[in-house]
């Protein structure tokens, strides 16, 4: 019997989409895999640990068919910060910090992403897997919008983020969260389709 495939990307659409105009939602805690960096988008270490996560991904898919469970490998997501007070664009990219991440199905196990890491670092060599981490994280209330267009002119979307959000009197409440629903190679960049979320509460509140 063919086991089901699970899509994320149509099983929470209220995930996956979002308006043109920024607009407040929630979400509960989410299991992703995640690994840390720092650098400019697509630099050396960008890229080796994006292909790493996905090895890590399909890893994990594999070792949940054995389970007869299986899942469409998401979208690639990324937390972005600086660590300094100076806005992030006055930041040289290469000290820009990063958590990329792959959200995962609720069925997916600690085990099963240990065992996964082990079958990719003994069939394909990769170390860094071994910085990979099975993360929960909870976001709560966020802002968010979809940003079409090239990366490049994202602070203009996120300018009407800033907005909404001084109007409706919410400040940030975590980390600067993307989710790349198109792939660069194959779409042209005014095509471009990125989900651009922030984590907020209400001013001085908690």
């Amino acid at each position: 019997m063919k086991t089901e495939k699970l899509d994320l990307a149509k099983e929470d659409k209220a995930y996956y989409t979002a308006r043109t105009a920024p607009e407040l939602i929630e979400f509960d805690e989410l299991p992703y895999l995640a690994i840390e960096g720092t650098g400019e988008p697509a630099g050396k270490e960008f890229t080796n640990k994006v292909g790493t996560l996905y090895s890590l991904a399909y890893g994990v898919k594999n070792q949940c068919k054995k389970e007869n469970k299986d899942f469409v490998v998401a979208k690639l997501e990324g937390l972005w910060w600086v660590e300094t007070d100076k806005p992030a664009l006055e930041v040289p990219r290469e000290e820009w910090k990063w958590k990329l991440l792959i959200r995962l199905p609720h069925f997916v196990t600690s085990e099963s992403v240990a065992t996964a890491k082990e079958e990719v670092l003994r069939k394909k060599g990769l170390d860094l897997v071994k910085e990979m981490e099975f993360e929960k994280i909870t976001e709560a209330s966020c802002v968010q919008i979809m940003h079409i267009g090239p990366y490049a002119t994202e602070p203009e979307t996120i300018a009407k983020m800033k907005k909404f959000m001084k109007e409706n009197n919410l400040v940030e409440n975590g980390l600067h969260h993307e989710i790349y629903l198109s792939d660069p190679t194959k779409t042209a960049p005014e095509k471009m389709q990125t989900i651009l979320r922030q984590p907020v509460k209400k001013e001085g509140g908690k």
